[in-house]
């Protein structure tokens, strides 16, 4: 994929192997502008895939793990492909609009995506195609996004989920808050006129780093990241978000359901905090240890302007909130407000193991 061209713009520093920006001169300042005012996040690297045809939504429905044969128009969803052992095999963020599905992807998953879905057509009215050439996301994110979209003429659906077309095509869609009080508003636009809406739009550029740092913060995770080989759904918040634990049967439900009425999955997310203590981060993978103990893995890692080194991290169930955990050398913690139960001496502890594990980074 060629670079964006908003990497192009002063200050832009590129991601290592990758075609956005992951910062304009000044992380740390651009997720203060997120948090707090509006910015916009070049996000063009995700894969879009496209699938019209009359037969798009049963047939998806009878794919994914979401309830889609009755997606109304100009709506949206998330779901998951799943192995059919349960395994968490694509994360899709959907729009439907104008007898078109649209699903974005992670970054170098929507070929894969593609070729499965090929492989399921059978006889059905279906079309689908990687149009990540002729299409591409930026996503305005802040407590004012909504006022930075209406100031442009650009609609804000008031809904999460909810889809509005763009003049000169493309669409809008209200993504579920990225922090407290953070909305969100993706953008599909034709790629060749990225440049075009960012300007329209005249919101300051914040990079994918301040983007992943408020992500982070608000638990929510990224297929192939904070997922590997082995995730279910159930470890994750996208059995809240892609799982219609209602609907018929899908590749992958036996798994889903028995761990769900069980109540128990093997591990859960959980929100880290790191002592700092390396200038280099963590990568996706890297073992959380308890002692000498491999307990779990953590996925993505950031530097937040207020809580310091955090990460996600899926560690096993008997973790307890108050362990004393390393990771790749680093004194972690696990965040009290990720306790299974209410307050007890345990999630003191815990908030105390917090408490001195970001002293030790703000004494550094």
């Amino acid at each position: 994929m060629n670079a964006s061209p908003l990497v192009g713009r002063p200050g832009a520093v590129k991601m290592e192997h990758g075609a956005v920006a992951v910062h304009y001169g000044d992380p740390l300042r651009e997720q203060r502008l997120l948090a707090e005012g509006a910015g916009l996040v070049d996000r063009s690297n995700r894969d879009v895939v496209a699938v019209p045809g009359a037969d798009r939504l049963t047939w998806l429905h009878s794919l994914t793990s979401q309830h889609l044969d009755r997606l109304g128009d100009a709506s949206g969803s998330e779901a998951l492909v799943l192995s059919p052992n349960g395994h968490v095999e694509h994360h899709l963020v959907i729009a439907d609009l104008g007898g078109t599905t649209w699903a974005d992807t992670e970054p170098g998953t929507g070929a894969a995506l593609v070729d499965f879905l090929q492989k399921m057509r059978f006889l059905l009215r279906v079309d689908p195609a990687l149009v990540t050439d002729q299409w591409a996301v930026l996503t305005i994110v802040g407590p004012k996004s909504g006022e930075v979209l209406t100031a442009a003429g650009v609609p804000a659906p008031d809904a999460e989920y909810a889809v509005a077309a763009l003049d000169g095509g493309g669409f809008v869609r209200r993504m579920p808050p990225t922090g407290a009080g953070v909305a969100a508003f993706d953008l599909v636009v034709p790629r060749g006129e990225i440049e075009a809406v960012a300007d329209r739009l005249g919101a300051p550029l914040a990079g994918i780093a301040a983007y992943e740092a408020l992500r982070v913060e608000a638990r929510r995770p990224r297929f192939g990241v904070d997922s590997d080989h082995r995730t279910i759904p159930n470890e994750l918040e996208w059995l809240q978000t892609a799982v219609h634990l209602d609907k018929g049967c899908y590749r992958g439900q036996e798994t889903v359901a028995r761990v769900h009425n069980l109540g128990r999955p093997p591990r859960r997310l959980v929100l880290l905090h790191l002592d700092g203590v390396s200038e280099v981060l963590a990568e996706p993978g890297t073992p959380v240890l308890a002692g000498t103990r491999e307990v779990g893995r953590v996925g993505s890692v950031v530097r937040h302007h207020e809580l310091g080194v955090i990460a996600l991290a899926l560690v096993k169930q008997s973790v307890a909130m108050d362990a004393a955990l390393t990771v790749a050398g680093s004194t972690a913690a696990i965040d009290p407000d990720d306790a299974p139960a209410g307050p007890d001496d345990t999630l003191v502890a815990a908030r105390e193991r917090v408490r001195a594990v970001r002293s030790a980074t703000i004494g550094r």
